[in-house]
């Protein structure tokens, strides 16, 4: 079992001209750079990026709805270097309201996982594929108030790594801590992140909240 060393990727605006700034997470087996190329389609020109690096590629060794002991220490290690990641942000001068969230697959479930456990005012959140981790949630985990922060989920149906139930259970403990959720649900789309994702991400996060 492994934990993460810190390993954060910068790109985007400087922070100190930057509208605000994205936390960018990859997917299992992805890198930094890789989920860091979604800015020549997303509209986040303004924003400073900061993408960290999973330590073997990987979040955590097993999959998202395993117990949460199996997949220890490397989760809590993960949650942890977003904390970190976020206090750079903060430390380069952007408030966390001003803060993105962005991810996809195991990426896209940790940023649910981070911030329901974190839950205040931040810019926006956008999930490509994910849901809230654990074999069984752990309500007590989720606290805060998102004050009605933007978020996006979009998935396919059927997902051969994230099944709807599980976005759908995840969708009812977002609405609980206030957040203003959009799920979209792409029928037969395969594992990935298809332009009409990126299309919708835009409008409903970037575009309106930017």
């Amino acid at each position: 079992m492994y934990t993460h060393h810190k390993n954060i990727v910068k790109a985007g605006a400087e922070p100190k001209d930057a509208k605000g700034a994205i936390i960018m997470l990859h997917g299992r087996g992805s890198t930094a750079d890789n989920i860091i190329g979604l800015n020549s389609v997303l509209n986040i020109k303004d924003l400073a990026i900061y993408a960290p690096q999973a330590s073997n590629h990987s979040w955590y060794p097993y999959s998202f709805m395993a117990p949460v002991k199996d997949n220890e220490p490397a989760l809590s290690s993960a949650l942890e270097l977003i904390k970190e990641t976020v206090q750079q942000a903060v430390t380069d001068g952007i408030p966390e309201d001003r803060i993105y969230f962005a991810g996809f697959s195991q990426g896209a479930c940790l940023t649910l996982e981070y911030v329901a456990r974190n839950a205040k005012k931040y810019a926006g959140v956008v999930a490509f594929t994910g849901g809230l981790i654990g074999e069984q949630l752990q309500l007590d985990n989720y606290q805060g108030d998102f004050n009605n922060t933007p978020i996006l989920i979009a998935t396919g149906d059927p997902d051969a790594h994230v099944p709807v139930t599980r976005v759908l259970e995840s969708v009812e403990v977002l609405k609980g801590l206030n957040a203003d959720i959009r799920l979209e649900i792409y029928k037969g789309r395969q594992h990935t992140i298809s332009m009409p994702e990126i299309k919708l991400a835009n409008e409903v996060i970037f575009d309106q909240t930017n």
